[in-house]
């Protein structure tokens, strides 16, 4: 008799772990592919049509311009309305209370940055869903960081990460396996595995970086990704574009390159990290504390959610400055550039 309450008591645990795994699968897949469009009639041909012009999921439909979606070829306008229709019904767009919007950030993720320090001073570690821009001199640590996020993005997020694959854009050359490896090490992943998760490019001019882009939504699209790298994103535009008769053209394209960087975050839920350098600001004094600033001026300090200054101070030790924050206060804190990535200063 009691065998036989066990059973279905068991049961229905059983059926509760597989109802809070589905629900924690869709959470952490917030994006939903354009074979959903198939459903409610739109054509296999036009799927791909819209795949080739770089559409991936229904939220890519429903965040463009009537306008961007009918410059896809074979897409008529009655289509493009019918497209616009379906996204509609299947993309939340409307307004919502403030209140909801403070539940929505409770699930929000952040990915730990390595270094205790630094992720109380991010309140958590960097934030998915939005743009964290690192700028500084040389030997800061910028690509350090870099390197530390692909591996963190992949632990558990009981752990600080977000348990997903991570994309890294090199556009200066200094994208390290090997630092990789040691880093994996050191957090106890097993380090065939963390870079198998790690899919890299190295973008030879501002045009190839942005084609990459296309790509890294078609390869996003297809698997569990939490982390964006680019490494860095404006040094690429800084050599294509020279002298102030390019300048405007230069901003224009790297403005159309943080909106598609912003779509991507905001489409598939991931962390963008990205590098700036800077250069010397003849306005500042030259015994001011920092004379440098970050390159891109506003289209840049725009685009990013989180700006964070980065600076060196005695011998591996490195100085973070929240700089531009919507939530965190403007403030510092130390860390240190070690073998395996960034972690805390040891006195």
């Amino acid at each position: 008799m009691e065998a036989q309450q066990l059973a279905p008591q068991g049961q229905f645990y059983e059926e509760q772990q597989q109802m809070q795994d589905a629900e924690e699968e869709e959470q952490m897949v917030s994006y939903q592919t354009l074979n959903v469009l198939a459903e409610h009639g739109i054509a296999l041909n036009d799927i791909q049509k819209l795949n080739d012009a770089g559409f991936f999921t229904v939220e890519s439909i429903a965040h463009a311009t009537s306008r961007k979606l009918a410059e896809v070829k074979g897409i008529s306008e009655a289509k493009v309305n019918k497209l616009k229709d379906i996204a509609k019904g299947l993309v939340p767009m409307e307004f919502k209370t403030a209140y909801d919007a403070l539940e929505d950030r409770k699930h929000l993720v952040t990915l730990t940055t390595g270094s205790t320090e630094l992720d109380k001073l991010l309140e958590g570690g960097i934030e998915t869903g939005s743009i964290t821009e690192v700028f500084g001199e040389f030997r800061t640590g910028k690509t350090q960081l870099c390197h530390t996020l692909c591996i963190t993005c992949q632990m558990p997020i009981t752990d600080g990460g977000a348990e997903g694959k991570a994309i890294y854009i090199d556009t200066e050359g200094s994208f390290r396996p090997k630092k990789l490896e040691q880093i994996a090490q050191r957090f106890g992943l097993d380090p065939t595995v963390a870079l198998e998760n790690v899919a890299c490019a190295r973008a030879h001019n501002s045009e190839h970086q942005m084609e990459l882009l296309r790509t890294a939504a078609a390869i996003m699209s297809q698997d569990r990704y939490s982390l964006i790298v680019v490494d860095s994103a404006t040094a690429l535009f800084r050599t294509d574009y020279i002298g102030r008769g390019e300048l405007s053209e230069r901003q224009m394209q790297m403005a159309q390159f943080l909106r598609q960087l912003t779509r991507l975050a905001e489409e598939f839920g991931v962390a963008v990290f990205v590098t700036n350098q800077v250069v010397a600001n003849p306005d500042g004094m030259s015994f001011a504390k920092d004379s440098t600033k970050p390159i891109g001026g506003n289209i840049m300090a725009h685009a990013c959610t989180t700006r964070i200054r980065m600076r060196k101070g005695r011998g591996e030790t490195r100085i973070a400055t929240v700089v531009d924050s919507p939530t965190l206060p403007e403030s510092d804190c130390q860390f240190a550039i070690g073998p395996q990535g960034v972690c805390d200063v040891t006195e």
